[in-house]
């Protein structure tokens, strides 16, 4: 039995119907119990959301000013709030909150930047904070001003109690996780790993800002992220003399890169489990029913039953988990409607397991391309291509500390009786990549809870259930307590 089998072996869940009875009634009671604290996170969620930090026309530094501006008010010493980065647009927060110092701090990270969003795309203004049918809307509701919210507040509330932890309370809000010339996390662990350093991370962003899986508004699971896929994205190109349209030819790029997408399209990486990925399907398999339930079962035997791999494989969130996934997320191609085409290119975006590297995944896309005049070049997170790209590979699973769990389960069992606390593999890509790679233990946690089919991160009309805001509020703060109080 590994250690996450005997970490993760989960009390007796309640029957199914109960244990969703009661997850339901309990997520929408709100369980409110300071009022004055979900007002403030109501109120810094909604500057936040209107402060346009995206990294074309935005300004994360005036995010973190706001933020800034409000620790100083509630009496943090001005040692303790520090504004800096490397670009004058790009700015992060780090605050301090003192303990005792009987153990090393703890650091909360999230991110301040957003992806784009385009008006005319959206039902509502993606920078006006609405709040409408019981959910709150905007940019960054999900992924993931609502977490920086909570920190902040958490951090806020803790402040105005005169509460003293174990432990040091830092929170990082950072520039340029969703891409951009400064990764904050990146620029403080280089440079100033002094205010940052700690004995292990909490990272809001966790899946894409959330952590309780819900099916129609009743949770299902609370994954605990301890690990997560490395991103890359890759460059094909097909080039050619091009000519007059009027005398087409065989050897079309578009035809040529449109036939290597598809047979990139089909492919399936190999299915490769480890220790979290094992431990999460072991312990989903007790959580669904009836066919699921028996492939998450399957595929975790040896050897893998191929029926069970293709059916779980429909799900894409399941998917995700079982395999390094590439696909294609960009394409163009021809310079006139009257000229044969002389140039097509397309991106593809792959999340890539841990234990495997860039290179080894540009390979195998050339491979799977099977044609020599479709190069396949590294696009680096600055832009710039490579022929060749980066060995290192994705870092080893977190360890999974009593000092985060046994609080995390307690927290958990006290707000969401019978929810059962999950090991989990990110499928997609955090700040928690720099963290882990600077020997920090990283996990992500966030209470608040989403449905499987209204992930809307990075999508058109992004929202959080104000319910779910509002609860995952009160998680976090008495999680942080559990976290640090002193024994």
């Amino acid at each position: 039995m590994t250690f996450f089998m005997r970490r993760f072996r989960l009390a007796a869940v309640l029957s199914g119907v109960v244990a969703a009875a009661a997850a339901l009634a309990a997520d929408r009671a709100g369980d409110a119990q300071d009022p004055a604290a979900d007002a403030l996170a109501r109120d810094i969620f909604k500057q936040l959301i209107e402060i346009n930090t995206t990294d074309s026309a935005g300004n994360v530094t005036t995010a973190a000013e706001a933020m800034a501006q409000r620790f100083r008010a509630a009496g943090f010493p001005a040692a303790d709030v520090i504004v800096a980065g490397p670009e004058q647009r790009k700015k992060n927060l780090v605050v301090r909150l003192h303990g005792t110092g009987k153990h090393k701090p703890v650091l909360l990270i999230g991110h301040l930047d957003v992806v784009e969003a385009r008006r005319e795309d959206w039902s509502t203004d993606p920078f006006e904070f609405i709040e409408k049918d019981g959910y709150f809307y905007g940019r960054g509701t999900l992924d993931m001003k609502s977490g920086d919210a909570i920190m902040a507040t958490a951090l806020l509330r803790l402040k105005r109690e005169g509460y003293r932890g174990s432990r040091d309370i830092i929170l990082a809000l950072t520039a340029d996780e969703e891409g951009g010339c400064c990764n904050g996390a990146q620029w403080l662990v280089r440079n100033h790993r002094e205010l940052i350093d700690a004995q292990f991370v909490l990272n809001h962003d966790g899946l894409v800002g959330y952590s309780i899986t819900s099916e129609q508004g009743i949770p299902q699971e609370f994954d605990l992220s301890a690990t997560e896929k490395m991103y890359a994205d890759y460059q094909l190109t097909v080039t050619n003399r091009g000519g007059h349209s009027s005398l087409p030819r065989s050897d079309n790029p578009i035809y040529q890169l449109s036939e290597g997408l598809v047979r990139i399209g089909r492919y399936a990486f190999p299915v490769e489990l480890n220790e979290i990925t094992r431990a999460y399907f072991e312990r989903m398999a007790r959580v669904r029913s009836g066919q699921t339930a028996a492939d998450m079962r399957a595929i975790t035997r040896t050897p893998i039953d191929a029926e069970a791999v293709a059916r779980l494989s429909r799900e894409p969130d399941l998917n995700s988990l079982m395999r390094t996934t590439c696909v294609a997320t960009r394409l163009e191609g021809g310079h006139a409607n009257n000229a044969l085409p002389q140039r097509a290119q397309a991106v593809i975006n792959c999340r890539i397991l841990p234990g495997h590297s860039k290179e080894e995944v540009r390979k195998e896309l050339i491979g799977v391309l099977s044609d020599p005049a479709i190069s396949v070049r590294y696009v680096a997170d600055d832009g710039s291509l490579s022929d060749t790209a980066p060995e290192q590979r994705t870092q080893s699973p977190s360890p999974l500390l009593p000092q985060v769990l046994e609080p995390l389960e307690s927290t958990v069992a006290a707000m969401w009786p019978g929810l059962p606390v999950v090991p989990f593999m990110n499928a997609g890509a955090t700040d928690g990549f720099y963290t882990r790679a600077a020997g920090l233990p990283t996990y992500g946690v966030a209470g608040i809870a989403v449905d499987r089919d209204d992930v809307r991160a990075h999508g058109r009309d992004e929202r959080v259930r104000v319910t779910s805001f509002y609860r995952g509020n009160e998680f976090f703060y008495r999680y942080l307590k559990a976290l640090t109080a002193v024994r």
